[in-house]
């Protein structure tokens, strides 16, 4: 039988973090929310709080939801916060490294049976999970952004996870609501693996001259019926995850087909991250967004 999740913890108070103890407490069940910083986590609940109030405005949920919802989280500005804690779910940045040191300092903190899950949108779970105590009770969780909004959360099993950890956290998302995709642990799962080459070859017709930034969104949103063209929605996921799941593909799959496209690269090193840096292939600063080339 699945064990029941009642405590959850998240670590990472940004989009994705806060996007996750959104749904979670929403669902009713008490989170902890995690970040380097006091600001950060304020900056994190300050978010949750506006969605949810936007999903009042829009009568998805009650008042009495939203504010039952944001007294479901605490603050936790360490890991001995999450002593009683049924999960822990990593939504730290998409970097190998930064996650792998989380993890060596998450576990010392965290009951014998707790799961530990990664938000990763591209590294091999088999690989993260070897840097814990637990790999048996490590599983990859990857929610889609904006957490929220979007019905779909990718489950992925590494080589070491247990049956019972799979069932529990399978369990454990349809309880907020959304749909199991289950996907092998192979380099960006299913949905970038598909997406993120998209993205990546819009960026390359750019830097080919093939069409304008407003042009090749407008394509695609009129001629492919995509809600968001490929360049703006690059900018809303940030380029520099972009980037991270092209360099994991291509150095994942050693196929030319993944190479990160030059002109990705050359936003990053500029800073030049898209939404949460007010530029990308858009710049975000004036009244309206404006093509950056």
């Amino acid at each position: 039988m699945p064990k029941e999740i009642r405590r959850v913890g998240v670590i990472g108070a940004g989009q994705m973090g806060s996007g996750i103890a959104h749904v979670c407490a929403l669902a009713g069940l008490d989170v902890t929310l995690n970040d380097v910083a006091e600001d950060k986590i304020k900056a994190g609940l300050a978010t949750i709080n506006g969605n949810l109030a936007r999903q009042v405005s829009r009568q998805r949920i009650t008042e009495e939801q939203r504010q039952s919802a944001l007294k479901k989280i605490t603050p936790g500005l360490s890991f001995d916060h999450f002593v009683d804690c049924d999960i822990v779910i990593e939504a730290v940045t998409e970097n190998e490294e930064v996650k792998r040191k989380t993890f060596v300092q998450l576990c010392p903190s965290l009951k014998p049976d707790t799961i530990i899950g990664s938000n990763t949108s591209s590294i091999s779970i088999t690989r993260l999970a070897a840097a814990t105590d637990r790999p048996e009770r490590f599983i990859g969780i990857h929610f889609m952004n904006p957490v929220p909004v979007m019905e779909l959360v990718e489950l992925i099993r590494g080589i070491a996870t247990e049956d019972s950890t799979f069932e529990t956290t399978k369990s454990f998302v349809s309880k907020l609501g959304k749909t199991v995709a289950v996907a092998e642990d192979f380099p960006a799962f299913i949905v970038n693996r598909i997406l993120l080459p998209m993205i990546n070859e819009a960026i390359y017709t750019l830097y080919e001259g093939v069409g304008t930034v407003e042009g090749i969104d407008v394509a695609m949103r009129l001629g492919a019926h995509h809600p968001m063209g490929p360049l703006e929605l690059a900018d809303f996921i940030g380029l520099d995850t972009c980037l991270s799941v092209m360099q994991v593909l291509h150095e994942g799959l050693a196929d030319s087909k993944y190479r990160p496209c030059p002109l990705l690269v050359k936003y990053v090193e500029a800073g030049w991250l898209g939404r949460k840096t007010q530029r990308g292939f858009y710049d975000y600063r004036g009244e309206k967004p404006v093509p950056t080339r």
